[in-house]
């Protein structure tokens, strides 16, 4: 380079020469002094500018060498932190690992606690359940239906359906007739005897109900009519028979009232009864399949003792009744005899079917619109094509409770 700036020095000297007046013409020495003055300010420009220019090109050969090595080291640094950053990584991921399988067993043994707590909790409210049936339906009536013994006509009205019955919670000697499946007119008679002759004075007392019965489940208990509220799925009244006015209502729970609950009954959609444990619904559910379910009331409250599904279907049933704590159906085929008790069902599970002989009844032409028991004077009151019927019944003590 300092080759080339010399040359170029020397090309500007002839250069300008060329333009100097020959010798002969030339000015006085001073301006010619001055020239070449000039001439060595611009040489020693020229050189410091190539020493300068060496100076760069040397520190820009040591920053070339020094990047490089910066940048060796870089990629020296940058496969050692990749590796680094690799095993942190396999290191984390076995750690993920680790810490799942603890999560796994912990939630294991969670499960297996829950399991065991929710059979524990199962058990005790099975056996609380239990106990609570069992304080329920009491064995202070330990009786069993073995055989319907004979049938006695009282009276026969012109209505197909109906139900009538003594009081089934007091000693009164009363009887109550309620003609049709769906009327407001309740007939109270002093005694049986006076239901039985019309002759006899005086006659019956007419009561007019505020609201009209659907069905012929009602039933008179403690001096009050319990019916199905007409034009309502579910709506229990309990009137007052002495006051004469509504005492209380009750909506039956779940799916109650939905539909017939017997096939060859088909105006009732609840069938009220009474045992020796008070009062009963016998009733359709949610979810069930045509099958019967027992609801047992407080008739004080009108509240819900307990509910029970029955595997008793509705299907060629035509009545039901209790006796005991045990739910009895009756079914005929097509509605015509022979009547027959073929599903038996005890929440406490002492009377199996097994338990029972055949149990039929007289052979009728129609099917029962109505069957109730009555626990006073162990008897069955029925309703069949308009004959008001009593059923005389034999019976005999339980299995124990296991």
């Amino acid at each position: 380079m300092m080759v080339a700036l010399r040359g170029a020095s020397a090309s500007l000297v002839l250069f300008l020469a060329a333009f100097l007046p020959p010798p002969q013409h030339a000015q006085d020495p001073a301006m010619v002094h001055y020239i070449y003055q000039r001439f060595q300010v611009l040489e020693q420009g020229l050189e410091k500018c190539a020493q300068t220019t060496r100076a760069y090109i040397q520190d820009f050969q040591e920053f070339s060498k020094n990047i490089s090595i910066m940048l060796g080291r870089c990629q020296t640094h940058t496969s050692e932190y990749k590796s680094a950053v690799e095993n942190l990584a396999l290191r984390v991921e076995r750690a993920q690992q680790e810490i799942d399988y603890l999560q796994y067993l912990r939630e294991a043994d969670f499960c297996i606690e829950s399991e065991e707590k929710t059979l524990a909790e199962k058990v005790l409210l099975e056996a609380a359940e239990e106990k609570k049936i069992r304080t329920l339906l009491n064995t202070s009536c330990d009786n069993m239906l073995m055989a319907i013994k004979s049938l006695k006509i009282v009276k026969k009205t012109m209505d197909p359906d109906g139900s009538w019955m003594k009081d089934a919670g007091s000693n009164s000697a009363k009887v109550y007739l309620l003609a049709g499946s769906r009327n407001n007119t309740v007939w109270e008679f002093a005694n049986l005897r006076a239901f039985m002759e019309d002759s006899i004075k005086p006659g019956p007392r007419k009561l007019i109900l505020p609201l009209s019965w659907q069905g012929s489940g009602q039933v008179v208990y403690q001096s009050f009519l319990f019916f199905h509220n007409q034009g309502t799925s579910n709506e229990i009244i309990k009137y007052n028979l002495q006051k004469k006015t509504v005492e209380d209502r009750m909506l039956l729970p779940g799916g109650a009232g939905r539909a017939p609950i017997y096939q060859h009954s088909l105006s009732t959609y609840i069938d009220l009864a009474v045992d020796e444990h008070g009062l009963w619904a016998i009733h359709s559910g949610p979810g069930i399949q045509g099958h019967l379910v027992l609801t047992k009331i407080e008739p004080d409250t009108l509240g819900i003792e307990h509910s029970w599904d029955t595997p008793c279907r509705s299907q060629d049933a035509e009545a039901s009744f209790l006796l005991c704590g045990v739910l009895y159906v009756v079914y005929s085929s097509g509605g015509q005899g022979p009547h027959r008790i073929t599903c038996v069902y005890d929440p406490l599970g002492t009377v199996r079917e097994e338990h029972l002989p055949n149990l039929f009844f007289p052979r009728r032409p129609r099917s029962h619109s109505m069957i109730h028991y009555n626990p006073r004077d162990k008897q069955l009151y029925a309703w069949n094509e308009g004959n008001q019927i009593i059923y005389k019944l034999q019976t005999k003590k339980k299995l124990p409770l296991e």
